[in-house]
């Protein structure tokens, strides 16, 4: 009889391991996010396999497939009707494309946008439904942020602003920190940190009067530092911490604070040659005869390379990104963090948990180029 027993718990143990690896395949079919679930399986049979009783091994492998099955499934979405959404920096890249997606989905959508006269904004206008509002916005402006602020209050009325994306941002250039201009520092924190606060500071009251989200794109420079982007990162780091202080504080009224840190996805924020050669120009005008001679011009012209480097490596398809800011701004249990495009989550993965001189080994050899040195190096 025992015997028996044992054979059925066997039985029923390869039919539950088969369950969970269907469910796991179901999951990848419908778009899902799978990794921590594929960490979890091949845990619990790992587990499962260390117990001598058959009937903890059921009950383990049980536990797995009903988190598979009820954690991993399809969430409802939230409604769009009389939801309204803010974008910043729609005149291209994630924010241009953002304002479309939501368009779609029949929310209504105020796009903020450097320029209501550029390519982008005018394009929004052209394509898009009834329910699109271009905005004139630049954030670093007070009195446009005012202007918005009275216009997007007198529409929304008593409903409020469902959620605010924080998504206008500036590179600066990539380049070594000591002889970044201090005026692309300045530049990278009046719009990456200190516009994105007054906005948020201005249309808070309207969030948590529909108790919505506050969405800021930052980078996983905000959270690795990474060589040639000292100005940047700084400013995206900074923009972190501020979100994570107030997302606690905003917590008593209901209001969702998320911050998006996606990979290398292709946007015009790496900017163009004509950009990149005025900064460079300014670089080489700048600096201080001393250092000009340790790094030498060669090398400081040889910057732009890693620019050239960066936007063959990056992704064209920003469907990824688009899913995410969709489930943060739709999702009745939105996360905290968000990390769409494998670099996103793989390269601040390494920075936490591995030792840092690995860590700087990798990122230097990814992000700076050995076949360019600094005179002064070449010299010795």
């Amino acid at each position: 009889m025992e015997g028996i027993v044992e054979g059925c718990l066997g039985f029923l143990y390869d039919l539950l391991v088969v369950i969970c690896v269907g469910l796991l395949l179901l999951r990848v079919a419908e778009g899902r996010s799978v990794r921590w679930l594929v960490l979890l399986v091949v845990s619990g049979v790992m587990l499962s396999c260390l117990v001598h009783s058959s009937a903890l091994k059921v009950g383990l492998v049980s536990v797995l497939c009903s988190l598979i099955h009820y954690v991993g499934r399809e969430e409802v979405m939230l409604p769009t009707k009389n939801k309204a959404v803010l974008i910043t920096g729609c005149d291209s890249g994630f924010g241009h494309d953002l304002a479309r997606f939501l368009n779609s989905t029949g929310m209504r959508v105020f796009a903020g946008v450097l320029d209501e006269l550029s390519p982008g904004a005018l394009k929004l206008k052209k394509d898009a439904s009834p329910n699109l509002t271009v905005l004139q916005l630049d954030i670093t402006n007070s009195s446009q942020i005012t202007q918005a602020h009275q216009y997007i209050q007198s529409q929304t009325g008593k409903t409020g602003l469902w959620a605010l994306v924080n998504n206008a941002g500036v590179l600066g250039y990539v380049c070594d920190g000591e002889i970044l201009p201090i005026k692309m520092y300045k530049k990278c924190l009046d719009v990456n940190l200190i516009g994105s606060v007054e906005i948020t500071q201005a249309f808070l009251p309207l969030i948590r009067q529909s108790k919505g989200r506050l969405i800021s794109i930052s980078s996983m420079a905000g959270e690795v530092p990474l060589p040639g982007f000292a100005g940047y990162g700084a400013s995206k780091a900074a923009l972190i911490s501020f979100n994570g202080a107030i997302r606690q504080e905003l917590s008593r009224w209901g209001v969702k604070v998320i911050i998006i840190q996606p990979g290398a996805f292709k946007t015009n924020i790496l900017g163009s040659r004509e950009q990149w050669n005025s900064a460079q120009e300014d670089i080489l005008s700048g600096l201080a005869q001393e250092v000009m001679a340790s790094y030498g011009e060669e090398y400081i012209r040889s910057m732009q390379q890693r620019l050239v480097n960066m936007s063959s490596v990056s992704s064209s398809d920003t469907g990824p990104f688009l899913e995410a800011l969709k489930h943060a701004i739709l999702s009745p249990r939105p996360k905290p963090f968000y990390y769409p495009g494998a670099s996103a989550w793989a390269l601040p993965l390494l920075y936490r948990h591995g030792p840092t001189s690995l860590s700087d080994r990798i990122f230097s050899r990814i992000f700076m180029s050995s076949d360019a040195q600094p005179a002064e190096l070449l010299n010795s």
